[in-house]
């Protein structure tokens, strides 16, 4: 299965599925990870936090 994000896409991670208080927002893909099982991974980073977080391509939708 191909990765349905790139670099440089725009993401929402959808609420409530990281299972931590995400501030919501955009985030931003720095990085195609390797797939883990049956599922592509993402590096992405907010531009109001300091760090990066890793989320599954199921956890995550384009933002418009």
């Amino acid at each position: 299965m191909a990765h349905k994000f790139r670099i440089g896409d725009n993401v929402h991670i959808i609420a409530g599925l990281l299972g931590r208080g995400d501030s919501g927002g955009v985030y931003k893909v720095v990085r195609v990870l390797p797939t883990e099982g049956d599922e592509q991974q993402y590096r992405i980073k907010s531009a109001s936090e300091p760090h990066e977080r890793v989320a599954k391509q199921s956890q995550l939708e384009r933002a418009a």
